[in-house]
């Protein structure tokens, strides 16, 4: 099948015994066993729920893996990977990674003695240098949040089969309908679904896909464990988001080139972070390793204030956190998504405070342009 097909016709489809074309909600806790001990698929809906399996199915058809996991948030995905790992092991992490992988990283599995390394994984020299003894995964995020770094993925595949470790890549920005990181050989693929997957701000989720049997035993064993699953209800949203995933990052991308190009021209912009200009650092390799750019574009302003004053004049870009959705977003991640983040260490990375983030939409692309002239000009 091809891709926008898949997001239609892959996973479970409908409900043999009624004809429903839609998988039903089972909102249910646990399930009548024939005998004590014996059940007839689902025991209790922490370990397994139809709905949810329904999703999982899909999500793993749509990565092209050998079986998905549906968590609570992206975040609760994020953890329960991590929690592959054991005390003593060694983690090496893209440098702009999302605030929250950032502060679980810093503040909360250095707890329990996972140590890290966070280094510009576009840099393969750099990658290379991080690797110690005790380096057991090696975590992805490309493109990057918010500066759009591009990571060059079978360089990576290259360098963990040569240490040994686990690739894991955060393909939330890219989707699986524009970048598919098994088929390039990464272990783990996740998403924080509660952004392009879901699209409408609506549900909140995270999803992990795995490239064999091993590691699906693995997962679902912290899964079920842990228990930080997604509800029925939030996996059914998450199934008709998938529905027109393709054809909302067609129109997202559509947009997203041309107000990039137009913020590109600028004279009030000092700088523009978006893979499909040409003058972006990591153009060709997304050319290489995906199938588009993406909807995400941030541009530098220079100061506070003046990226404060962009924000007083938009109308049709929301403030607000996350991306993804059918609207058009606007944030300062020094301020909000990445504010968990030493300011020393933005700075240091290049999220200043006048850097600003959209999250493009499928609104017409000349309102927005407009809504952006108000305050740029």
């Amino acid at each position: 099948m091809k891709r926008k097909t898949k997001m239609v016709h892959g996973g479970i489809t409908g409900d043999e015994k009624t004809g429903a074309v839609s998988v039903p909600i089972y909102q249910v806790s646990t399930y009548r066993q024939p005998e004590a001990g014996k059940h007839t698929g689902y025991e209790y809906s922490r370990t397994g729920n139809p709905t949810r399996h329904a999703l999982e199915t899909v999500t793993a058809e749509l990565e092209n893996g050998t079986a998905g996991f549906a968590f609570a948030s992206g975040m609760a995905a994020i953890t329960s990977v991590m929690m592959l790992l054991k005390a003593g092991d060694h983690v090496v992490l893209t440098d702009d990674v999302y605030g929250g992988t950032y502060r679980l990283t810093t503040k909360v599995l250095d707890r329990i003695d996972l140590s890290h390394t966070f280094v510009d994984t576009s840099d393969v020299e750099a990658v290379e240098a991080a690797i110690k003894p005790t380096t057991k995964m090696l975590y992805i995020e490309t493109p990057t949040n918010p500066l759009l770094k591009v990571t060059d993925l079978k360089k990576m595949k290259e360098i963990a089969d040569k240490h040994d470790l686990l690739l894991v890549v955060d393909n939330t920005f890219a989707t699986p309908y524009l970048q598919t990181p098994l088929d390039l050989g990464t272990d783990i693929v996740l998403h924080s679904a509660t952004k392009y997957i879901g699209g409408h701000s609506d549900v909140v989720a995270g999803l992990v896909v795995v490239k064999n049997d091993q590691l699906a035993e693995d997962i679902h064993f912290i899964q079920n464990s842990v228990g930080a699953v997604l509800g029925p209800q939030d996996a059914w949203l998450l199934m008709r988001g998938i529905k027109t995933l393709g054809l909302r990052m067609e129109a997202i991308e559509k947009n997203a080139n041309k107000i990039a190009s137009y913020l590109d021209q600028h004279p009030a912009v000092e700088k523009v972070y978006y893979p499909g200009l040409a003058t972006h650092a990591g153009h060709d390799i997304t050319n290489q390793q995906a199938q588009g750019f993406g909807g995400m574009i941030a541009f530098d302003v220079g100061s506070g204030e003046k990226a404060d004053h962009v924000l007083s004049k938009v109308d049709f870009f929301t403030l607000a956190e996350s991306l993804g959705a059918v609207e058009s977003l606007i944030s300062i991640p020094a301020r909000m998504t990445h504010a968990s983040i030493p300011k020393d260490r933005r700075e240091e990375l290049g999220i200043t405070d006048g850097l600003i983030r959209l999250s493009i939409g499928i609104e017409d692309v000349d309102d927005l342009i407009e809504d952006l002239a108000k305050g740029l000009n």
